[in-house]
């Protein structure tokens, strides 16, 4: 199963939500694969890494955040671990932990137990190239302002709600991935 079967499974529907998810999904896997490109010494595997930044965000469908056209039941913050259920079940477990750890630049237990996250109590960090190259393309897309690249100064800031930790973990990568 490739990864626009997967999608088609949970999002059967041509509707705004699959509509949201397939350009933010596309805009996210083109600024991974310009730094894969660009950066062979990563040595990363360019076309996992294309399938998991497709994937990324495949567990919005059952959260609650009306704005993107997602009216499921959980919190939006829940669906990268939503999604990672989703594609472990499908035989992806790779694939399933770049979805549990995109969610700002990562969440480390510390973070997940200060601010009371109803996400599982571990570390949800990006460990290898691949995890950290998504999440960190991520950043620069919202699903609310689909045509617009944040600059880097923009993503940074959108991360500061999440805490130092993850704003210094993103500078970081900026300046292995720029």
């Amino acid at each position: 199963m490739n990864y626009q079967q997967i999608i088609d499974k949970y999002y059967p529907e041509e509707n705004e939500l699959k509509y949201i998810l397939m350009q933010h999904s596309r805009q996210v896997a083109d600024k991974a694969l310009r730094i894969v490109d660009k950066h062979p010494e990563l040595e990363a595997d360019r076309q996992f890494v294309e399938e998991a930044a497709m994937l990324h965000d495949i567990g919005i469908f059952r959260c609650n955040a009306p704005g993107i056209q997602c009216f499921g039941a959980e919190p939006y913050i829940c669906h990268g671990t939503i999604g990672a259920e989703l594609l472990r079940a499908e035989g992806f477990p790779r694939h399933a932990r770049v979805c549990e750890r995109h969610t700002g630049a990562g969440l480390s237990l510390q973070e997940i137990e200060q601010q009371n996250l109803p996400v599982p109590h571990h570390d949800l960090l990006p460990e290898t190239v691949e995890e950290q190259l998504i999440c960190y393309a991520d950043k620069f897309f919202s699903k609310t302002k689909l045509a617009k690249e944040k600059t880097l100064e923009q993503a940074i800031h959108s991360l500061e709600k999440f805490g130092n930790e993850g704003v210094a973990r993103f500078v970081k990568w900026s300046k292995r991935f720029e």
